[in-house]
């Protein structure tokens, strides 16, 4: 079987912008097929069909696969490369005087003070979507950089995870900073959250974060290791994406606790059990190194580490450090 492949180039995309030779590529998608069957299959005449699958053929979506003697006409066969293509493209504004950088990863409140102190110098566009999907996006092209807090079962962050997505690329990981999370609960915490143990208990709603985030997957480890189940805690299913909205959520009373950051828990006057620091990590290719050095030069400046810690819960004393790979 032939393997999904990425469209990739404008070249591409713009020449499957056209119906017809969409219809082409989809019939040759689905097995081999001449000038003269695809021309009664779409109901064109063959000279039609062969204009259009030059094109298909230059751009690098069709080959032609055999040639066969048919009735006494030689008849060429093609395919489609794939069996099936991906469209993802990346697609930001042009101005050479003001780059634009998109980041993709782990939801931070850092990364957002981060994100406005570089507005002078270019403009950082950022999707929260958990540190497994932005290395997934960085891996892809999807994204410039990438902020990720995984924990792998020998307690090592990040490191053995950039390994395994980019086994074939010079990466460059930098620390962001340090970070506390623990039991975001209700002002006061009425209703006495003290341990995970609390996540179970029938009075109890919890409001989780999205699958593939950091903090999802140490939650599902924890819980795994303190034998809850997860069928057990009223709300598990309900996944959000960043610290800030299950905070909100629990401040409106749509939620009892969430596992988050105390920075998150600080901006909107809850209550904070603190459970565990961890390591946060910027991820970028080197070869991005250049357009992305207003950001290194950023983390290093007293202004930043100083606006970080005023949010609570972060230490700075390891921002900037590169970490070897």
């Amino acid at each position: 079987m032939l393997p999904i492949r990425p469209l990739q180039s404008f070249e591409q995309l713009k020449l499957l912008a056209d119906p017809r030779r969409l219809a082409i590529l989809r019939q040759l998608m689905s097995g081999p097929a001449s000038l003269t069957m695809l021309g009664k299959s779409l109901g064109e005449h063959p000279a039609w069909i062969r204009h259009h699958l030059k094109q298909l053929e230059a751009i690098g979506l069709v080959e032609q696969v055999e040639t066969r003697i048919q009735s006494g006409v030689v008849e060429k066969f093609y395919r489609a490369l794939a069996s099936g293509y991906l469209i993802q493209e990346l697609i930001l504004p042009e101005n050479p005087a003001r780059p634009v950088i998109v980041f993709s990863g782990s939801h931070d409140l850092a990364v957002e003070l981060l994100a406005n102190q570089l507005s002078k110098y270019l403009d950082v566009l950022t999707l929260p979507v958990g540190s497994l999907d932005g290395l997934v996006a960085l891996r892809q092209n999807l994204c410039n950089l990438s902020g990720t807090h995984l924990l792998d079962p020998n307690g090592e962050y990040n490191l053995p995870f950039i390994r395994h997505f980019f086994p074939d690329r010079a990466m460059q990981v930098v620390t962001l900073a340090h970070r506390e999370q623990g039991l975001m609960t209700s002002a006061g915490n009425p209703k006495a959250i003290r341990s995970m143990a609390d996540l179970a208990r029938a009075d109890v709603t919890f409001i989780n974060r999205n699958p593939g985030s950091g903090t999802r997957l140490w939650l599902d480890r924890h819980l795994q290791a303190q034998r809850i189940s997860t069928e057990s805690i009223h709300g598990y299913g309900n996944s959000i994406s960043t610290h800030t909205e299950c905070a909100r959520l629990i401040q409106i009373g749509k939620a009892d606790v969430a596992l988050g950051l105390r920075a998150a828990a600080c901006q909107f006057g809850l209550d904070f059990v603190p459970l565990f620091h961890e390591r946060y990590d910027i991820v970028f290719m080197q070869e991005k190194g250049k357009i992305l050095s207003p950001i290194l030069d950023t983390l290093q400046t007293s202004a930043f580490r100083h606006s970080v810690e005023a949010l609570t819960g972060y230490e700075m004393t390891h921002t900037g450090e590169q970490i070897p790979l």
